[in-house]
This record gives structure tokens, sequence and C-alpha cells, in this order.
């Protein structure tokens, strides 16, 4: 059925029928849809188009009409109406071309001044009418206010699914859910043993690079889902480990809301996604899954990464300690104008406070030589920590067997593991036709790869020696000698560098200050107590 709207000028030019779906899963299951769409170049005919001069442009299935953003369909058939080409566009509805006013009322624009109709399903319409444009309009809006409606609808009850805890989200490595929808752990003790072995490493290491190398030190792989979520065991990587400490469903419970979208840095760019802090969580419900660690653990954790990423400028952390000669590294902060000190080890070690000079050309506030400091420091902390020397001593060795036991115990899973692996590929390959060289030559190959898996780890276990049983007899003389001794040998006794500047910025943060003679008087808060000062 013809129109009165359609003139010999549209007829010279050609008919466009713009066909889309929202999703992939929509072009699959939709079918019917999909052919009533296609079904509009008849409509095209009946209007009075030849069939050389209809044209069809589905370059956009599966992409949403909220926006033209990768809608390379949408902008052809708008860069053609431009160019004066197309006479009439075509769409089973309004919905299929935008669902957005801002993309759609340009195209109303660009259609009037041309002289292009638009038609779908209820009418043609002519968009330099007012008749026209008014309709038109109403049917975008309409279509918009639709998809805020439907989107809105959706949200409110995924949140209130997500409010419950029973909102089914994708479950880390080491979580499962049984054939009633439960959450369960994972029933190979090995993973179970390698997910405790990280967090246990960490608690002691205080560092995700740090537990990477410990893992990768002793040929220890970590437990991932692969591109088809089914168990792979990999080399342990920063990221790895990251994302093991970081998820708070080990520590049992469900969160929602833990990214935002940031928008994109240039036109036509996708949104990213961004971490947002614990605090700006949307939802937590603690105690829905079966924990490897517990909460306080979890916020523990999250407090030792954040803080050892050195952004002072930033987020006033104080950075992991590295393996410099100087005690304070990243806790010495300047007592005149409340900015952190700096290390310097040119021309010997010294605390440098150069903020203002680096920021706003001022001179250099202060710069301290470290040795009495690092002394002063090394000195009240042993004086502070003698009366519970025993106690502490007891506690760190008991902590170091731990850690010695489970990872043993985890290079002794992984064993156990290759060989049952090895012990599969033999299998497989007894069972295969000899004949069939093309399979029997592949499945020697895994066999034989699988072997060389087993022994590497057998080496790799021989390498660790088993820990010695701690007495208290052990301890007790450990700690006598160390008691007898001064101050400065018991700072060397069996500590490293780096294990007091450890224990130096988790027990205190100094503060110094140069008096404009060459006196020096510093201070060192100690956790839960009133710290001390010397001149």
């Amino acid at each position: 059925m013809k129109s009165e709207l359609v003139t010999p000028s549209h007829l010279a030019r050609k008919a466009v029928v713009y066909i889309r779906q929202s999703t992939p899963h929509q072009v699959v299951s939709n079918q019917e849809s999909l052919r009533l769409q296609y079904a509009l170049r008849q409509r095209a005919r009946e209007l009075g188009w030849r069939e050389a001069a209809i044209d069809v442009i589905d370059a956009d299935l599966g992409l949403s009409g909220a926006s033209i953003a990768q809608r390379n369909g949408f902008k052809e058939l708008v860069g053609r109406v431009g160019l004066s080409e197309v006479g009439l566009i075509l769409s089973i509805d309004v919905t299929r071309l935008a669902r957005n006013c801002t993309d759609w009322y340009p195209l109303l624009d660009i259609c009037g001044l041309r002289g292009c109709l638009i038609a779908d399903r209820d009418g043609v319409y002519d968009p330099g009418t007012p008749n026209g444009r008014l309709l038109l309009g109403l049917k975008g809006s309409i279509s918009e206010l639709e998809l805020h409606t439907i989107r809105s609808r959706l949200t409110a009850g995924l949140l209130a699914k997500a409010e419950r805890g029973e909102l089914a989200v994708m479950l880390p490595i080491g979580l499962m859910r049984d054939p009633s929808g439960v959450v369960v752990k994972d029933p190979d003790m090995a993973v179970q043993g390698r997910l405790g072995l990280v967090f246990q490493l960490f608690l002691q290491l205080r560092s995700v690079a740090k537990v990477m190398r410990a893992l990768n030190e002793r040929d220890l792989e970590l437990p991932r889902r692969d591109r088809y979520g089914d168990l792979c065991w990999t080399r342990a990587t920063l990221a790895a480990v990251a994302a093991i400490l970081k998820n708070p469903a080990y520590a049992g419970a469900f969160v929602y809301g833990r990214t935002r979208f940031r928008p994109p840095k240039r036109e036509g760019a996708l949104p990213q996604k961004a971490p947002r802090p614990m605090e700006e969580w949307r939802i937590v419900v603690k105690d829905r899954y079966p924990a490897y660690i517990d909460w306080p653990i979890y916020e523990k954790i999250r407090s030792v990464i954040r803080d050892n990423r050195a952004e002072y400028m930033r987020i006033k952390t104080r950075g992991a300690p590295r393996n410099g000669e100087l005690l304070l590294h990243g806790i010495a902060w300047c007592a005149r104008c409340g900015h952190k000190m700096y290390v310097r080890y040119k021309g010997g070690g010294e605390y440098v406070c150069n903020h203002l000079r680096t920021q706003e050309g001022q001179p250099t506030c202060q710069h301290i030589r470290a040795a009495h400091i690092d002394a002063a420091v090394g000195d009240a902390f042993l004086t502070a920590l003698a009366p519970a020397e025993l106690d502490a001593l007891s506690r760190s060795r008991r902590v170091q067997q731990q850690t010695n036991n489970a990872l043993r115990s985890s290079a002794e899973r992984e064993l156990e593991r290759k060989r049952y692996t090895a012990a599969l590929a033999e299998r497989q390959f007894n069972r295969a036709d000899p004949d069939n060289r093309l399979v029997a030559s592949e499945l020697e190959r895994r066999w034989e790869a699988a072997l060389n898996d087993v022994r590497a780890a057998e080496e790799a276990l021989a390498r660790q020696t088993p820990p010695k049983a701690i007495t208290q007899v052990a301890i007790a003389r450990s700690s006598t000698t160390r008691s007898s001794a001064s101050p400065a040998a018991s700072r060397r006794y069996g500590v490293t560098r780096l294990s007091r500047m450890r224990i130096a910025r988790r027990c205190c943060d100094v503060s110094s200050k140069r008096s404009f003679s060459t006196a020096v008087s510093a201070t060192w808060p100690w956790l839960g107590s009133s710290g001390g000062e010397a001149p």
C-alpha cells in the first residue's frame, strides 16, 4: 500500500531497511523478530521501490541502542542520509534506530534537511513537517522512557536479591556450588591447602611480590580457572596472588558493587571498570560462604596491601620496606613541616625532608644523619621488648614452624597431584592402539611430560629440609643468650635489615626536628604506649 508522502524524488533514491537486536542472545533466540525485520523489504516494494533500490543494514545485530558507540551500521545510515543517498528509512519500530533522544533528534534533523522519510509498522512519517516531527519525537521519548523503565525494574530485582546474598555470581577458585545451589568449598584438598598457604605466607611476609616469589622458588603452582571455568594449575603471578588476597569471598562474605564504571577518556571508547574502596562497597553480606579466613584478617590483609603502595603524595601511604641500609625508610616524618622524609645514601645515609623543595621550590627543610637516629630507635625498641622477649620469641618460632610445615605439606600435595597426572597419562597410553601412531605418539609425549613434572616436584620437595622441633629449652637458651648480649648485638642476632625495618614500621612512626643549632631531637610513638624521645 502506497503513501501520499512518497514522491518521485524519494523513489529516485535508496530505501534502507535498518535491522538491530540488542544482545547476541536475542539474535540467537528471537528468530521471529529477526524475520519480521527482514520482511520490511516487502514493505518497501509496496511503497514503490524497486528490489535493486532496497538496501539492508544489519551490522548492529547484538548491539544495544542506548548509545551510538560501536554501532557502525547506524553511523553508516546517518552518513548516507547526509549525502542525500537515502529516500526512506524502514525499521520495525523506532526503538531499533535509537533508544536515546540525544541520538534520535539529530537523525530527525538530518532527515528533515535532506527530505528523507522514516517508516515503521504503523505508518510513514516526514520529519520535515511539524506533524511528522511531533509524532516521531513522541515515539523517541517513549522509547527512551521504556529503556529506563525496563532497566530500573531489572536493577531493583537484582539489588533485592543481592541484599539477601542470594545473587548467583561467579565464585572464585576454591568455592563451588553443589547441585542444590549451596556454596561449598572445593573438595580438592590440594586447592584448599594452596589457598590457605597463600594467606599464611602473606601474613608472615606482608608483601604480594614476596608471596609470589616464595611460591615460585618452591615450584608451587596456584589453582586458577581456564577460559571454560575448569580447574587448572599455573605459575604464580602478581595478579593471581593479589586476586586471591583481595577477594572477600574467601572471608565468607558476599559483596556486590566492588567496581564502578569510569567515563571514557576519549570519544567512542568504552567505559572502564575501576575498583571502589572497601568503605564504598554497595552491599556486603557476611557469613554467606564457607570461609578460608575470618573477616578481621581479611581487613588486615587489605590494609597491609594498601599501605604497601608507595603513594605518599596521593593517599599518604608508607610503602613496603625496601632492601636499604636505613631502618626508618618510609616511616620518618619531619616535625617542622609535617611531611614525609626520604632517604639519601649519597655521602652516607641520612633522612632528608625535601618535599617543600620539590613541590614549591623552597629550600630543603632539614637533613639528618641516620646512624644515631637508627641506633636510638633500635635500642629503645629492644628495651621495650625485653619484658616480653621470651613470649615474643616463642610465638615467632612457632609461626615460622607452622609456615615451614605448610610449605612442605603443599609440596607433598603437589607431588601427589603430579603423580596422579602421570599415572593417568600412563593408563591413557596403555589403552591406545599401538598401530594408531598419531594418537599413541601424542599420548606418549604427554606421559613423558608428566614424568618430568614428577621428577621436578620430587627435587623441589627434597630441597626443603624438614623443620626442627621447637622446645622450651631451646627457646630459653636462645633468650638467655640474647639477654646477656648488648642491645647492638641483640639487634644483629639473627635479624636481617629487612626484618628490622618491618618490625619498626609495625611499631612506630618517627618524627625528627633539628633546631637552628646542631642539636637534633627525635620522637617515636609506640603503638599502644606513649612512645619515646631521644636527643
